[in-house]
């Protein structure tokens, strides 16, 4: 395999070059194509995650996305977050998180920690 780091941007749009063939017909794992895929887009993602960083959604984004994933309802949520009531004024954003929400949450939902405890981008005074 010719397979090296990726430290600039032409070395980027080599392994986007390279890896573009097997997005339309994906080798199989343990194969030597499928190692090479496999090698090349963790490269590819690392080179990612290191010049074009994703900031994390905030709190009440992170909870709608993961219900809407789910097909979940507010009432789905009442076991993390308490009583409807207080679903509703979260996901209005009328009360933060507690830390007890956020672990349930987390547990519960599989919501990454760090975007529940990221500060939300507005609490609407009630």
């Amino acid at each position: 395999m010719d397979i090296r780091p990726i430290r600039t941007k032409a070395d980027y749009k080599a392994a986007l070059r390279a890896v573009a063939p097997f997005f339309e017909n994906e080798p199989k794992p343990g194969t030597p194509d499928g190692d090479r895929f496999e090698i090349l887009l963790t490269l590819i993602e690392a080179y990612e995650a290191k010049h074009f960083p994703i900031d994390l959604p905030d709190p009440v984004e992170a909870i709608k996305f993961r219900m809407e994933q789910a097909g979940l309802t507010p009432k789905d949520l009442q076991p993390m977050i308490g009583k409807l009531n207080r679903v509703y004024e979260v996901l209005n954003r009328k009360r933060p998180l507690s830390l007890a929400m956020i672990r349930k949450l987390h547990e519960g939902l599989g919501i990454p920690a760090e975007s529940l405890i990221k500060p939300p981008k507005q609490l609407h005074s009630a």
